[in-house]
């Protein structure tokens, strides 16, 4: 080769360094002091915040869990709207004829309790009349001192099993066990992702330690760098290499940082205070070790008893049955029976011998319905609707069996892939170590040694995705079950 290609050759070889050794060095300060304020650890977690802690404050304070209990106090207010029918009532009746040649007149008090387990009641009052009465009247009339009166109706076919009030009763205590059951479903769905969010919070936190550690192990190379440099024992573009590193590192640790953030926002939707305000966890919060996987089991018999949507379609069926109760009670005649006894106090009044001593009556009445069209109607209607609600039943049923097989293997499998991303980074983490004393004793290149420090970093971050997959599944595996005392929420 000439000498002066040689020449030009040595010289493109040295721009590099000249550039480096040219570049100022206030924007090498500048530059390493953003890197070594980024690469400072997390505070110290004076007082962690546990999972416990959140989940007690979403299950009580999550709005999404208030409004479940505002409608089962809905539900309770219409329970006891119904109950409004079999309430006592008293009335109380003054009628006077001042002209006229009837001039009779009366007062009289009642006292009415319907039948909780019959369609007819039971009465009691007393009366007093002065004067006379038309022979239409003449049942008002009572002895000088009253009428005592005791009486009952009672339904022997029609409305004695079920009528009106009595199915409106049972709908509406039912629809309570509906919102307490939906309401069980949305705490469910709350502590499942208040779990993730708290997770996904830690995990975010150990991202940023690693890219922390990553960065940090940059900056002291960079420092034995300087000292080789002016020692003239590397060439100055070391520096410049290493600084591409340092950013490029800083820039991981921003972005992890950034994620932190919002991890933590996310949060603040489950951890409230006591009067519901969300709380943006600080970083100090943060525990500093991996949260461990909830204990769900998949036992197929235990979820199917306390799905709370298995049983809300149970409650729809036992409903929509007391709704045929009631369709076939239309069919029936109606035969009811009326007993009264009177007590009349006092001398003969003017309505004579008859008014005095002790009555008593019975009577029943018969009535038939001649065409039932409505009453058909109404109970194929109620059969097509229990057969439709069996029908959803053995759908959720086989989904849930899918949705916890599907989970468990999840689950498993999760578990597995975290066992080998555990073995992945100890491997990982240990040629990044080796790589870098052989760099130390000059048996390594730079841009190896970089090489295993970010492939030990990847391992770390891909074992914490791991850890966070298995959390995530054991949660929904718990949800799926509803697992109460996993969730947080003994005593739902």
């Amino acid at each position: 080769m000439p000498r002066a290609s040689k020449a030009l050759l040595a010289l493109l070889l040295l721009l590099p360094s000249l550039a480096a050794a040219q570049q100022p060095a206030s924007s090498r300060r500048a530059l390493e002091a953003d890197a070594r304020a980024a690469a400072q650890p997390l505070p110290a977690a004076t007082s962690p915040l546990s999972l416990e802690e959140v989940l007690a404050a979403s299950r009580y304070h999550a709005p999404q869990v208030l409004e479940a209990l505002a409608r089962v106090r809905g539900a309770e207010g219409r329970l006891l709207t119904t109950e409004g029918a079999f309430d006592t009532l008293f009335s109380a009746n003054l009628e006077a004829r001042p002209i006229g040649t009837v001039d009779g007149s009366e007062a009289g008090v009642r006292l009415y309790q319907p039948l909780a387990s019959n369609g007819g009641n039971v009465y009691a009052g007393y009366d007093v009349s002065r004067g006379r009465f038309s022979s239409s009247q003449a049942g008002n009339n009572t002895a000088r001192l009253g009428r005592f009166t005791v009486g009952t109706l009672f339904s022997l076919l029609r409305d004695r099993d079920i009528d009106e009030r009595r199915f409106n009763r049972a709908i509406a205590s039912a629809d309570v066990v509906l919102a307490d059951n939906d309401r069980l479903l949305v705490a469910i769905g709350v502590q499942a992702r208040t779990i993730a969010a708290w997770n996904s919070w830690v995990i975010a936190g150990q991202r940023v330690a690693v890219f922390k550690d990553l960065l940090q192990l940059a900056l002291d190379r960079q420092a034995g760098f300087k000292r080789q440099v002016a020692e003239g024992l590397r060439p100055a573009i070391l520096l410049t290499e290493n600084e591409q590193n340092i950013l490029r590192r800083q820039t991981l640790v921003v972005q992890a940082e950034q994620a932190l953030e919002q991890a933590a926002i996310t949060l603040s939707l489950f951890w409230r205070d006591a009067d519901g305000n969300p709380i943006v966890p600080g970083a100090d919060r943060l525990p500093r070790t991996l949260p461990a996987p909830l204990p769900a089991s998949d036992d197929m018999l235990t979820a199917l008893e306390n799905r709370p949507d298995l049983r809300v379609v149970d409650v729809r069926i036992a409903q929509a049955r007391t709704r045929l109760a009631l369709d076939r009670n239309n069919f029936l005649p109606r035969l009811d029976l009326a007993a009264e006894v009177n007590q009349f106090v006092g001398d003969v009044g003017l309505g004579g011998r008859d008014y005095v001593g002790n009555q008593a009556k019975l009577g029943v009445t018969l009535t038939v319905p001649i065409q039932q069209r409505t009453a058909r109607g109404r109970l194929s209607q109620t059969q097509a609707e229990i057969e439709a609600f069996q029908q959803r039943r053995r759908f959720i049923e086989d989904q849930i069996r899918a949705e916890i097989g599907g989970l468990s293997v999840a689950s498993r499998q999760a578990r597995r892939l975290l066992g080998i991303a555990i073995d992945e980074q100890d491997r990982a983490l240990t040629m990044a170590s080796a790589e870098r004393r052989r760099f130390q004793e000059g048996a390594s290149d730079f841009f190896l040694v970089n090489l295993r420090e970010e492939a030990a970093a990847d391992a770390q971050v891909r074992r914490l995705d791991a850890a966070f997959r298995q959390i995530v599944a054991q949660a929904d595996l718990a949800a799926a079950t509803a697992d109460v005392k996993a969730l947080g929420l003994v005593g739902n």
